[in-house]
């Protein structure tokens, strides 16, 4: 029996998170997955219930789970106070040492006409970004003076190798290419970062290593994005290739995410926000959190079969024309939901 902790959050985290567990529930039907959820309080409904984001027995939950669903978090409300819910995600990633964070890239064909980019552009597009989360230049030193600032950047040699093996792992499953992303030929931690992926790839002569330099790379995320399988990279420049490769497909609404550590269990989550303007109104799109769920059941479970009977009904539902409001259809939260259940 498998524990999954589940963190609605905020906004329309509650509506979406309930969408991903109807989902879960009937997939476990089809496979004979045994699970069972223990939902606590996060975000801004952790500072709501205990004062903080990260109340203690959500925290202590979350380090016994085998996996941790998390929807959304972010209220207007506390946007000017001195406690944001922000700071719970924040926390969360240290004190479970969330060192990757993976980000699937599909364009689905049924919403190609959403991407701004040309159709010919967008086609084949299927890469995963692999970002260190834990590391460089946001974890480093910071000091700020009237006329001056300096902003640290460390990496050892272990935290590289961890995240570029993780890349590696993946690759195995996909096309076997693996492209790491360094600023080689002016920083010392782009040095040792390209130094370590060459010894990696060592270890790993089914699979490809390129390396580019996070300029061009960059570049060729947009005039060329169909070239990439498993992209791999620090911190600083993996929050922003992965922002930009969030903009291919056309819409947040349908892209997963997951954290892992190296021994603790992994967290998955919507790459999209709270969305508190449309909160209450049963209109989310639920498709992030659906994909978030196929991504634990794979990654956590190794439950292979759900993972893509999952996907395959979403892409089926979205195939179908049944589309939410943000898509450009009329289907509301619950419609989208029961459709990829009629479609498992």
């Amino acid at each position: 029996m498998k524990k999954i902790v589940t963190l609605a959050g905020d906004g329309i985290g509650p509506e979406i998170m309930a969408a991903g567990l109807e989902v879960l529930e009937a997939v476990a039907a089809k496979t004979g997955f045994a699970y069972e959820t223990q939902a606590k309080a996060f975000g801004g409904a952790g500072i709501d219930a205990a004062g903080h984001p990260l109340p203690e027995d959500t925290l202590a939950a979350a380090k016994s789970a085998d996996a941790i669903l998390l929807a959304a978090i972010g209220s207007p409300q506390y946007d000017q106070a001195a406690v944001r819910p922000e700071q719970g995600l924040l926390a969360i990633r240290k004190e479970l040492n969330l060192f990757a964070n993976i980000r699937p890239v599909k364009i689905f064909d049924a919403l190609r006409h959403l991407s701004p980019l040309k159709p010919e552009r967008i086609a084949g597009v299927d890469f995963v970004v692999v970002r260190e989360l834990t590391g460089g230049i946001y974890f480093g030193e910071h000091t700020l003076n009237a006329d001056s600032a300096r902003d640290v950047n460390d990496y050892s040699a272990a935290e590289i190798r961890r995240i570029i093996q993780q890349a590696f792992e993946i690759a195995r499953g996909r096309s076997k290419k693996v492209t790491s992303i360094d600023k080689q030929n002016v920083l010392a931690t782009s040095k040792l970062w390209r130094q370590v992926a060459d010894e990696v790839a060592n270890e790993y002569p089914d699979v490809s290593l390129e390396h580019q330099l996070v300029d061009s790379a960059a570049m060729l995320m947009i005039t060329d994005p169909a070239r990439f399988d498993v992209v791999v990279t620090e911190n600083l420049f993996g929050d922003i290739l992965s922002d930009e490769s969030s903009v291919l497909p056309g819409t947040l609404g349908v892209m997963p995410s997951a954290s892992h550590s190296e021994n603790g269990p992994s967290l998955y989550e919507p790459i999209h926000g709270s969305a508190p303007d449309i909160a209450g109104q049963g209109i989310a799109n639920p498709i992030s959190m659906i994909l978030s769920v196929a991504m634990m059941l794979r990654d956590s479970f190794k439950e292979t079969e759900a993972a893509a009977l999952i996907e395959a009904a979403v892409d089926k539902t979205l195939s179908q024309g049944i589309l939410t409001r943000d898509l450009g259809g009329s289907a509301d939260t619950a419609q989208m939901t029961a459709a990829v259940i009629a479609n498992l």
